[in-house]
């Protein structure tokens, strides 16, 4: 009995989300002229870069080092910010915002734009413990890598909204 209304539950959950237009995330459909592509972003070894050049390798960009030939993908800003939001009675900061901005723009080969300059911004906000630092700090990096890897798959999207 338990297993039978078990199984008509996940049969309705099944239901509902094919109901609601749920769908997994396929791969991007990145322009044709993204076979080769050239990444040129101020730091290669930020996480977003790393992430970034990953995803456009899992949706089929060969990344190159040479511009000949290839598409530019250029994010000439790529930049974290931490600002403080409230500061306690005590004179010690108690919540702070990470702000990660991104811009970037897709050229083709001959240099024409594919994707015009395009903006984006996440942000989270943290709240400071003074008793337990380290995990304030662990929070902080986390926070840091998951914003770097939401604005690395929207840059994916843009450009795949672009198409082949």
């Amino acid at each position: 009995m338990i297993r039978h209304a078990a199984r008509l539950t996940a049969l309705a959950l099944a239901l509902l989300l094919a109901a609601c237009g749920f769908q997994l995330q396929t791969e991007a459909e990145l322009p044709a002229a993204m076979e080769r592509v050239r990444l040129e972003v101020q730091d290669p070894y930020s996480p977003f870069a790393r992430r970034l050049q990953l995803l456009l390798e899992q949706n089929g960009a060969g990344i190159v080092e040479d511009a000949e030939g290839a598409a530019v993908l250029e994010v000439p800003v790529n930049e974290v910010r931490k600002e403080i939001l409230t500061i306690g009675d005590n004179a010690r900061v108690r919540e702070y915002r990470v702000r990660h901005t991104v811009r970037f723009r897709l050229l083709d080969a001959d240099g024409a734009v594919l994707v015009p300059e395009q903006f984006l911004e996440q942000s989270r906000v943290i709240s400071f413990d003074e008793q337990d630092i380290l995990a304030a700090a662990q929070e902080e990096e986390f926070l840091r890598q998951n914003l770097a890897d939401q604005l690395s798959r929207l840059v994916i999207r843009r450009l795949g909204t672009v198409g082949g």
